[in-house]
């Protein structure tokens, strides 16, 4: 082993564990090896950004611009409009859903076909009394095998098409994944479908008369007036267990009690710190006399800022809308209050790569700065130690907001949120929609035939865009996820490494000599189980740039063919079913179906086995050895 092969092996492997620990943005990870790298004298200062003009990051940040252009035109409206049947049991409904949200993944980005189809999941959840968890999985892992089937499914597939031209033989074509990952996806649908959707972990034993999302922790303030003043907790919390609620902490004089006694006399003041649902909580609100101590607050720096006289503290009176909005709404007691400017509540789940995530509602001066009051969070399997204030938001957590309608909505275009309340199903233009699966079409068209290069039509579909009004060109940059363009950049000159070191071909001599001892078939399964195994715990483009260079050069040293190789690192790369952070949208339910860590792998590991027993015949026919 050559000195630098010894460096990059320390520099992956250091990597890896970073990547697995996930203290760090995957993207801060990435840049962090590349430099390394640089430093180390592996990659030369002049190449070190050269993988941010490969054709993979390119067509990665066109697609996801086109995708958005999708979303926004109303254009996918249309298909789950005419897809989804009216009047059908869960296996037929779970077809027509998860198949709808396949189908669109394989042309659009995964996690954007996720949070559009979510309201519909949820609202089908509702009509066929399921808990919500039993629908949305299904859907998220439905939309990951969709991405499997075409080249710009996901990032993954265009960087195994990236390192097949960079070793000679030319770039996979837009269907060269099809043959496979159109049977592996159809296999899986049907599957879920039929059967998996039985094996998710049912989280809510009672029908989902409202949206049930899980505990909410919530801060009340105890008025003076207020039922619970004067109450010992014990007596507090018989109540509240009438309500399935209970006190998780409470705060007198700046001091947070996380565990107060049975006997602690509850003061006029206090904030209380509730765990309850959102419809027991209007409950318990109109019961006790208890206030939000968000809504309080806003309320009193209001009059201090106008310096009126003093007013009687509000009370806003909280009940639950209708059952099929999925939103509680806050009615305010003022009169003057116009219709346009009515305050309502709504809950919102945090994307992957939303700029909340790590951020608190103080951090963000979330009140005073946009309007808006976080008046509870619900974050499944673990409880808040912390103030709601300086609460640390997460990905997958829920989010109940108070504000305008208008506020509330630019809050969830701006911060990457996604809005739980149904939806109606509407195009808001119908020539913007034809226009912009015109342009998709005719990008994927000019990809698929040959007529351009991959990254010239897809920049070429974004332009039209731009030149159509499809997507505003200062919502361009917005729509792209700069996080994963930046990880593709940076990881690409460093897989590159593996290959100019012939670090690649020497983990891929130790596998054949110490594993599949020169078994092809066996050599391929390991490929695809290995990336499945990465893939499942860290980013799969990241899995995918690290595993291509090991998967060439294990079918060199085999003597076999590479692309059955590299197909396999694509489909293995396109496999998160068994953690909710080995994909975005396993992330993207982990609170909206009140899941845990370990409920993934019950539906999960039997698709991965499935995914494995299809694929591997499938990829010794069209892409023999």
């Amino acid at each position: 082993m050559t000195s630098n092969q010894t460096v990059i092996l320390i520099i992956l492997v250091f990597t890896m564990a970073m990547f697995l620990w996930g203290r760090w943005r995957h993207d801060m990870v990435a840049v962090g090896a590349l430099l390394a790298c640089v430093l180390t004298g592996l990659i030369a200062a002049a190449d070190a950004f050269i993988g941010f003009g490969h054709p993979a990051v390119i067509s990665v940040a066109c697609i996801l611009i086109l995708s958005r252009g999708l979303q926004t035109s109303g254009a996918v409206n249309v298909l789950v409009r005419h897809t989804l049947p009216k009047n059908a049991g869960p296996t037929l409904n779970l077809v027509a859903l998860v198949g709808l949200g396949a189908v669109l993944s394989g042309f659009m980005n995964n996690v954007g076909a996720m949070a559009l189809l979510m309201p519909v999941a949820i609202q089908l959840a509702e009509r066929l009394e399921l808990p919500p968890g039993r629908i949305l999985m299904p859907l998220a892992f439905g939309t990951i095998l969709g991405g499997m089937t075409t080249m710009i499914g996901t990032p993954p597939n265009l960087i195994v098409s990236g390192f097949r031209a960079q070793s000679g033989d030319g770039s996979f074509g837009m269907f060269d994944f099809t043959p496979v990952g159109l049977a592996v996806a159809l296999s899986g649908v049907i599957f879920i479908a039929v059967v998996g959707w039985r094996l998710v972990p049912m989280r809510k034993q009672t029908g989902i008369e409202a949206f049930e999302t899980g505990a909410y922790t919530t801060e009340v303030r105890v008025s003076a007036d207020s039922k619970a003043a004067g109450m010992v907790l014990h007596e507090l919390e018989t109540i509240l267990d009438e309500h399935a609620a209970q006190v998780v902490g409470l705060v007198r004089n700046e001091k947070h009690l996380t565990t107060p006694r049975a006997g602690f006399k509850i003061l006029a003041n206090d904030i209380l710190i509730i765990e309850a649902e959102a419809e027991a909580l209007a409950h318990i609100l109109s019961n006790l006399g208890l206030n939000l101590e968000e809504a309080d607050t806003q309320h009193n720096d209001r009059e201090k800022s106008q310096s009126e006289a003093e007013h009687t503290r509000r009370h806003d009176d909280i009940k639950v809308s209708n059952k099929k909005n999925g939103a509680i709404e806050s009615v305010e007691a003022e009169e003057e209050s116009s219709q346009s400017d009515e305050i309502i509540l709504m809950e919102f789940v945090v994307r992957p790569e939303s700029t909340i995530s790590g951020r608190s509602a103080a951090d963000m001066r979330l009140r005073t700065r946009y309007g808006l009051n976080l008046l509870a969070v619900s974050r499944e399997g673990s409880r808040a130690k912390t103030r709601l204030r300086t609460l640390k938001i997460q990905p997958g957590d829920l989010l109940l907001l108070q504000g305008t309608a208008e506020v509330l909505a630019e809050f969830a275009a701006d911060f990457g949120c996604v809005p739980l309340a149904n939806r109606e199903l509407h195009i808001p233009d119908k020539r913007k929609a034809l226009i912009a699966g015109g342009i998709m079409a005719a990008a994927v068209g000019g990809a698929a035939f040959g007529l351009l290069p991959a990254a010239i039509s897809f920049a070429l579909g974004v332009l039209a865009s731009m030149v159509f009004h499809i997507i505003a060109p200062r919502a361009v940059y917005d729509a792209i996820d700069w996080p994963v363009i930046v990880l593709l950049g940076a990881l690409i000159p460093v897989a590159g490494v593996l290959d100019s070191t012939g670090t690649a071909d020497l983990m891929a001599r130790f596998m054949i000599d110490n594993i599949v001892q020169g078994h092809a078939i066996m050599g391929l399964a390991l490929i695809l189980i290995i990336t499945m195994f990465l893939s499942d715990l860290m980013n799969n483009a990241a899995t995918a740039a690290v595993m291509c260079p090991i998967a060439i050069g294990t079918a060199t040293a085999l003597g076999v063919n590479a692309d059955s190789f590299l197909m396999a690192v694509a489909i293995g790369a396109s496999c998160a079913f068994l953690t909710p952070i080995g994909h975005q949208n396993n992330t993207l339910i982990l609170g909206p179906g009140g899941f845990r860590f370990g409920d993934y792998w019950q539906l999960g590991l039997p698709l991965e086995i499935l995914v494995i027993t299809v694929s591997i015949p499938l990829l010794l026919i069209f892409w023999p050895l």
